[in-house]
């Protein structure tokens, strides 16, 4: 076996996680420092670096919360990133004493959100096999809606009228460059009349990541006579254009202004990544599901891909050991 030395990180070890996080095969910019610490107010940071004879090998966003580490409570997915010529022993091999690491430093379990199969550069499953073999209890399951955009996807009867609809309403969509329209006039009072719930992002946040990634978020907005509608905030990485936030004014009658909008993202806009993702259509962790929204979303082409989060006791570090034959 390898000997791989873990290590937390640290502020000078920023260039070293960035470029790395640049080539690995099971990574997106939300696991770039810039993009992780627009929330490490939030979050006690304890991601960890895994060398070998002084190489990086592996990284792993998280936070630590009491005796518990997360991968990672502010991202919407995460998970052990490494490079394409990681192989699936030297996986394991590094799951191993990464647990052993934290079970050396009284942590009692590791909470890991995996990085959904559609945002892998090449395949990436390892890490799965690894917690299969460490005995994690998977503890939640979201559904995503997704379309595979090289697939010819058929929209339906409904939304085809709603896009009619808003061609005779004359709507027109605009990519923004700042938030604070849909975020005032659209999203934030959506969000307070329906969930008593805010943004996870503030307008100030967005507007700040929006600079430091400009080619990965976008917002676009639907228009009636100059007056915002409806928008979406896209988060876009190599492969995937993913539904951060979606929202339409409910004061309004129906326009056909969402579909109008996602017709166009979907057929014209995106239509060089591999996948649309609408997002989750889940509550309750994973227990519930939105039957509506779903739908909706399905009504595009959608259909599902999972989101699975596992919890693993670090104490089973041991059953790693001896399954190689």
């Amino acid at each position: 076996m390898a000997t791989y030395t873990i290590k937390k990180y640290e502020q000078n070890d920023c260039n070293t996680w960035n470029e790395f996080i640049a080539q690995a095969k099971n990574a997106t910019f939300l696991f770039h420092r810039n993009f992780m610490e627009y929330h490490q107010d939030r979050f006690e940071d304890f991601s960890l670096l895994v060398f070998e004879d002084e190489k990086l090998k592996a990284v792993l966003p998280a936070n630590i919360k009491e005796n518990f580490v997360y991968s990672h409570q502010g991202l919407t997915y995460g998970g052990l990133v490494y490079k394409e010529e990681t192989k699936q022993a030297s996986v394991i091999e590094i799951f191993h004493d990464i647990l052993f690491f934290l079970n050396e430093n009284n942590i009692e379990k590791l909470h890991i959100k995996t990085l959904p199969s559609i945002y892998h550069l090449k395949p990436s499953d390892e890490i799965l096999y690894s917690l299969f073999l460490a005995e994690a209890k998977l503890i939640r399951r979201d559904s995503l809606s997704v379309i595979d955009l090289l697939q010819e996807n058929k929209i339906s009867k409904i939304r085809k009228r709603g896009i009619q609809k808003a061609v005779l309403n004359q709507l027109i969509i605009k990519e923004e460059n700042d938030f604070e329209l849909f975020w005032n006039e659209v999203l934030v009072p959506n969000l307070k009349t329906k969930h008593d719930a805010k943004p996870v992002h503030s307008i100030e946040e967005m507007n700040s990541l929006k600079a430091l990634f400009p080619l990965n978020i976008h917002q676009f907005n639907v228009y009636s006579e100059d007056k915002i509608v409806a928008g979406t905030t896209i988060f876009e990485t190599e492969t995937v254009a993913h539904c951060q936030y979606i929202s339409k004014n409910e004061k309004q009658e129906n326009l056909g202004s969402l579909d109008f909008l996602f017709q166009y993202l979907i057929k014209e806009r995106f239509t060089e990544k591999r996948f649309f993702d609408f997002g989750i259509s889940n509550e309750n962790q994973g227990k519930n599901l939105n039957e509506g929204l779903s739908y909706w979303k399905e009504s595009f082409g959608a259909s599902t891909i999972i989101h699975d989060f596992y919890e693993v006791e670090t104490s089973n570090y041991n059953k790693l050991n001896g399954i190689f034959v």
